[in-house]
């Protein structure tokens, strides 16, 4: 039952090439930056990642782009990443857009064992439709589009199917967590990890204060214990800040 694994490279040391993982994370806040720090020194490649925006230029998910060791990923978001988005209008990396509160249910319902879930998000758009480009080609012209997916009417409304997500991996960030892989987030840091945290059918925690079992309020855990299989003690991180706003 002690899930605590003795370093971050111990922890990510069998996530092969290809895999696909899950990473809890919004803008700067949450994010596994030891563990992703680690799997990028462990040199795995052609990864598929499930994120809100694949990190940011220099952090986190943003340090395996820029050693190109991300083949494609879903995200919802990528104006805050220039990397991210030279690759991707570059034809270098594919991408799969979501919307952010249907990438967050996608997470969720893999984990819950749910295949899939209609949602009026995105009916009436490409997303519903098909057509978004998912990969550029070196000229600028689309290589590869969005499928259409399934729409139906229920009570008058439209709704489009969309598929839950089930990663081979998942990395996450909690400020809590004891020995049986329970997990407390803190403030706003709670973002993705929790559906993050359900996804992946291994799921690694990186925590900053470890706890003894019957410490934490059974309350207060975000993530229970059965779905965490690896717990590593990174101590307190400091938040960057994205972008400061100063009065002139």
């Amino acid at each position: 039952m002690d899930k605590v694994m003795a370093s971050a490279g111990e922890a990510v040391a069998d996530i092969e090439s290809g895999a696909s993982i899950a990473v809890g994370g919004f803008g700067l806040v949450g994010v596994p930056e030891v563990l992703i720090a680690a799997l990028l020194e462990q040199g795995a490649s052609d990864l598929e990642t499930i994120s809100n925006n694949c990190g940011t230029d220099g952090f986190g998910l943003g340090i395996l782009l820029e050693q190109r060791r991300i083949r494609r990923t879903i995200s919802s978001y990528v104006g805050s990443n220039k990397e991210f988005a030279r690759q991707y209008l570059g034809g270098e990396l594919e991408v799969e857009l979501t919307p952010q509160g249907t990438l967050a249910e996608r997470l969720r319902a893999g984990g819950a064992g749910i295949p899939a879930f209609f949602t009026p998000a995105g009916v009436g758009t490409q997303v519903a439709d098909g057509g978004l480009p998912q990969r550029y080609d070196s000229s600028g012209g689309v290589a590869l589009a969005s499928s259409p997916k399934e729409t139906r009417e229920f009570d008058g409304i439209a709704y489009v199917l969309e598929r839950g997500i089930a990663a081979d991996y998942a990395l996450v960030h909690a400020w809590k967590g004891d020995r049986f892989g329970n997990l407390v987030y803190r403030a706003s840091a709670r973002n993705f990890n929790p559906p993050a945290a359900e996804s992946g059918r291994i799921t690694i925690a990186q925590v900053e204060h470890l706890v003894e079992p019957g410490e934490l309020n059974p309350e207060d855990v975000h993530t229970p214990g059965i779905h965490v299989n690896r717990v590593v003690v990174v101590g307190p991180v400091t938040v960057g800040v994205e972008q400061r706003t100063v009065r002139s």
